[in-house]
């Protein structure tokens, strides 16, 4: 039996396994290939590492992270999980069925987005959730945030420091005098006609009245939810925030299972890539720390 199995080789599954390698564990990873921003160019905000590709830092962290004997890799979906009397048992894709003491769900989110043609085939690329991410490299060009209920209020109010913004309610959402006032303040435009589609090689906004106005860059609110039922599965309590549906975890990642740990985007309401890789850093020490005193 497995010291740990994780669910999830990104960037907050790694930091995991890396951890518990380093305390001579043995860890197996399962994983499909499915990271969350596989559709950006370039990966920002993570120190020593901007501007990258995050295919190429996911691929070097793998090397790395396999040197290790007591480390493997299953390129498998996890599609059930249960708790057995030494631990847990998962079942991958495959029809394996692989056993470990604890378990590290590090499985990612599925990003929501509105129902509005266009949107998917930019998303990563012209179309984005997180302006610290991507917001730099606009070139403080005209930018513009798509209403997807009240928190788009919030983030029309944030990207004018990327550069000037229009924000398109939508007929979702419906601004008073004083949030009017706010954006005003901001420099912000307010556009109250529907959007048709986002069209173009950037982000091109159709409008229902025949108007269309460009952009270097359009930021939507995606609604986050787990990209794997395993959670579901073994019952772990979930948290609902205005950005979507994660894992509740206490202060050392562990959720209100015993043994399951959760880490990365799936267990944070807003995440990057930086805070995946500390996520795991933690999640893994804990685990080990459970296997010895727990």
């Amino acid at each position: 039996m497995l010291d740990a199995i994780i669910v999830g080789g990104s960037y907050a599954g790694m930091s995991a396994a890396l951890q518990l390698a380093r305390a001579r564990r043995s860890v197996t990873i399962l994983d499909d290939g499915q990271r969350r921003n596989r559709f950006a160019s370039a990966a920002h905000g993570l120190l020593g590492q901007d501007g990258r590709s995050p295919g190429d830092i996911a691929k070097d962290a793998r090397t790395q992270l396999l040197r290790y004997p007591t480390v493997s890799w299953h390129d498998a979906r996890a599609v059930h999980a249960e708790r057995t009397e030494d631990g847990f048992s998962v079942q991958t894709s495959d029809g394996q069925m692989i056993a470990g003491r604890r378990l590290v769900l590090a499985t990612g989110v599925v990003d929501g987005l509105p129902s509005v043609p266009g949107l998917v085939e930019r998303w990563g690329r012209s179309v984005f959730h997180c302006p610290y991410c991507h917001g730099y490299e606009l070139d403080e060009g005209p930018l513009g945030v798509l209403a997807v209920g009240d928190i788009s209020f919030h983030q029309a109010q944030l990207i004018p420091e990327w550069g000037p913004t229009t924000f398109f309610t939508n007929g979702v959402i419906a601004l008073n005098d004083d949030q009017a006032r706010e954006l005003s303040a901001r420099g912000v435009t307010i556009e109250r006609e529907l959007v048709r589609e986002v069209s173009g090689e950037r982000a091109s906004v159709e409008l229902v009245d025949g108007r269309v106005i460009d952009l270097a860059g359009l930021f939507v609110a995606s609604r986050v939810s787990p990209a794997s039922p395993l959670a579901t599965q073994l019952e772990c309590e979930m948290m609902e925030s205005p950005m979507g549906t994660s894992i509740q975890t206490h202060g050392v990642m562990e959720t209100s299972v015993a043994g399951v740990f959760a880490c990365g985007d799936v267990a944070r309401p807003v995440g990057n890539l930086a805070l995946a890789i500390a996520d795991g850093n933690m999640a893994g020490a804990a685990v080990h720390r459970s296997l010895i005193f727990d």
